[in-house]
């Protein structure tokens, strides 16, 4: 039997022991950068700058520091200075002969981050950041001071080039790292861009309320006139003058934000904080941190949040009854949202050494507890303000269900070819110029109706009796209506801001319904479901409704067909006037008019009558509100309506 891991050739080259490399010390970033800051693009250069200053913020965050100084330089170098204790200069205990502070620099996975007595809560954690930053820059220069010594030391290309020396200085304390991007790993033309480090630096202020950080770029680096040359960034107000910041040219939902804190009851100095906000209009933002550190990909911090509102507003919904907001997630609840949340935590686990998503399954468990309380609070608290908060959310969650049927409704068509609901009777005519579809309740009246068209240009689509009422349903129950489904593919022209005049199948689109009460409701069940999901059928031209007759008059061999009682009253004294009786007739549908009469009366286009929908005087805005009082939610309002008109109403003999 043939071995089936026996290679067809024979190998080029011995492989043996002397072929295994170990890469020691800094070695492995100068070859494979990207392991440790993401790549040597843009992100990755700016991911140096970033390690540099969650050093310094750890300082701040500890207690030990209270001042951040940056620098941009012209030469394309940063310093990052803090006033903190200063990285240990002394010997280290299991390195002879070297300093922590070298040994920090040249080597991975060393550091004080690893202490909880040192750093209850920090940004670096991994032991690399500074050595990888060491490494990465073609020269680094270091400023320690402790004790009243001022220690110095220059480094290339991760290599130390000068000795530890000291000398006296009272009145210093902290570190100082100046560095310059090795144009060897990044590229001759590559740089630290001064307003993505601005942003860094204001964000870093923003996190931890009281800090500041002082900012200076050479002028000759400034492209952007919103960056200043010198600025010193202290905003007592923390998370909420960043929110402010963010959505002061946005119309907000509501006038205050939801923002607090608490800190985390385990002895380890950790702390959760957040500010939110939802605006009427645009692009929705959710900023997160840990340790001060962006997690710009999310992860289970920001997953307990969300947890926490969308929880809290289905409850609250459930509350107040409102039975719609079952259907809201929490894409529904921060599609809109502007936010900041911030974490401190100790021992935090990050997706990889560029720290973008945070992964500690508890974080998710301690963000939602804590948030859920307060949120909940805070709607009980306003209740005006919940409900307009609420609204706007179901609002997005209804044009997110009715996205998603439009996007099933358009996979179907083009995976089957539009295939048309089983019981529409279409026209044989393929262009829409001159045809016709004429929507009607139940199959009786169906039946009359495909017998009286004309095939060439006339369809027919029978309706299960009354369509629902979106004015009043739930956006789930009006996706998920098969009637609604197969009118929208009958007409072929989408919905809402899909509407494609053009793509509509039929020239008009005819509502025939009895000329009865049930038939109004009907009808008016069907205006309002193209006034809310197609109003560009309306507004084109292309709605209409039919007028059939409710009574046949006889006499002789003389027939005529009256619209209503007051239409038959004026033909009994009018056509019918005179001697011998008069047979009247009333019809109970359209399913009970022979084929002949109803294509004579409602079908046939040289005899009918039909009724152009518009949008009634007034607008826009007056129709929603008519719609809101007749077809709503509220049966209050329809109750007050028919109160006020009761004594108008003199025959309802129909």
């Amino acid at each position: 039997m043939t071995d089936p891991f026996a290679h067809p050739r024979k190998p080029t080259k011995d492989y043996t022991a002397a072929d295994i490399e170990v890469l020691e010390g800094i070695e492995p970033v100068r070859r494979r950068p990207g392991m440790f800051i993401g790549g040597t693009d843009e992100h990755g250069l700016h991911h140096l700058a970033a390690e540099v200053l969650d050093n310094a913020m750890d300082e701040v965050v500890t207690g030990a520091a209270s001042r951040i100084e940056i620098y941009l330089t012209v030469d394309g170098a940063m310093a990052v200075r803090d006033n903190g204790r200063g990285i240990p200069v002394d010997r280290h205990p299991k390195f002879k002969g070297r300093s922590a502070l070298e040994v920090i620099l040249t080597t991975l996975h060393s550091g004080g981050k690893f202490n909880a007595k040192v750093y209850q809560t920090a940004g670096g954690l991994h032991g690399v950041g500074l050595s990888v930053v060491n490494a990465l820059s073609d020269w680094l220069e270091v400023e320690v001071g402790r004790d009243g010594k001022l220690w110095t030391q220059r480094y290339e290309k991760g290599r130390a080039k000068t000795k530890l020396t000291s000398r006296k200085l009272a009145n210093r304390r902290g570190t100082g790292i100046r560095f310059h991007p090795d144009p060897g790993v990044f590229g001759n033309g590559a740089a630290l861009r001064p307003a993505r480090v601005y942003r860094m630096a204001r964000a870093k202020a923003y996190l931890f309320a009281g800090a500041e950080v002082r900012w200076r770029c050479d002028s000759e680096l400034l492209r952007d006139t919103s960056v200043p040359q010198q600025e010193v960034l202290r905003f007592p107000g923390g998370l909420g003058e960043y929110l402010a910041d963010i959505v002061s040219d946005h119309e907000t939902v509501t006038q205050s934000p939801f923002s607090g804190g608490a800190r985390i009851d385990n002895g380890d100095g950790g702390r959760l904080e957040w500010a939110i906000h939802w605006t009427v209009a645009g692009t929705p933002l959710l900023s997160s941190y840990c340790n001060t550190v962006p997690t710009p990909l999310g992860g289970t911090h920001e997953a307990g949040l969300r947890a926490a509102l969308t929880k809290g507003l289905k409850a609250y919904g459930e509350r107040v009854g409102n039975r719609r907001a079952g259907q809201i997630t929490a894409d529904d609840v921060l599609g809109g949202a502007v936010g900041v949340l911030s974490l401190f935590m100790r021992d935090p686990q990050f997706s990889g050494q560029t720290k973008e998503k945070l992964s500690n399954p508890q974080a998710a468990r301690l963000v939602e507890g804590m948030v859920r309380d307060h949120f909940d609070h805070w709607l009980s608290g306003a209740p005006a303000v919940a409900t307009r908060l609420l609204d706007t959310i179901l609002l997005r969650a209804e044009e997110r269900l009715r996205r998603r049927q439009e996007k099933d409704v358009a996979r179907r068509s083009a995976t089957r070819k539009l295939r048309l609901p089983g019981k529409l009777t279409d026209c044989t005519r393929n262009e829409a110029a001159g045809t016709e579809i004429f929507l009607v309740e139940g199959d009786s009246a169906g039946g009359s109706a495909k017998q009286a068209r004309d095939r060439a240009t006339q369809a027919v689509l029978p309706l299960r009796g009354k369509i629902l009422n979106v004015i009043s349903a739930p956006r789930a129950k009006v996706q998920g209506n098969q009637e609604i489904a197969d009118l929208i593919q009958a007409l072929g022209c989408g919905t809402g801001e899909k509407f494609l005049a053009a793509d509509l199948r039929y020239e008009k689109v005819i509502i025939m319904t009895d000329a009865d009460v049930d038939g109004a409701h009907i009808a008016a069940l069907l205006m309002s479901f193209f006034y809310r999901e197609l109003p560009g059928l309306i507004n084109s031209g292309h709605l209409y409704l039919a007028q059939p007759p409710l009574y046949r008059l006889s006499r002789g061999g003389t027939t005529v067909f009256a619209r209503d009682a007051a239409d038959k009253e004026a033909l009994l004294q009018t056509a019918f006037a005179g001697a011998g009786p008069t047979e009247v007739s009333h019809f109970k549908g359209l399913g009970e008019m022979p084929a002949s009469q109803l294509r004579e009366t409602t079908m046939g286009r040289e005899g009918r009558t039909l009724l152009q929908v518009v949008v009634a005087e007034g607008g826009k805005a007056n129709t929603e509100r008519q719609l809101e009082r007749l077809m709503g939610r509220k049966p209050e309002l329809r109750l007050a309506f028919i109160q006020e008109r009761a004594d108008s109403v003199v025959d309802l003999d129909i």
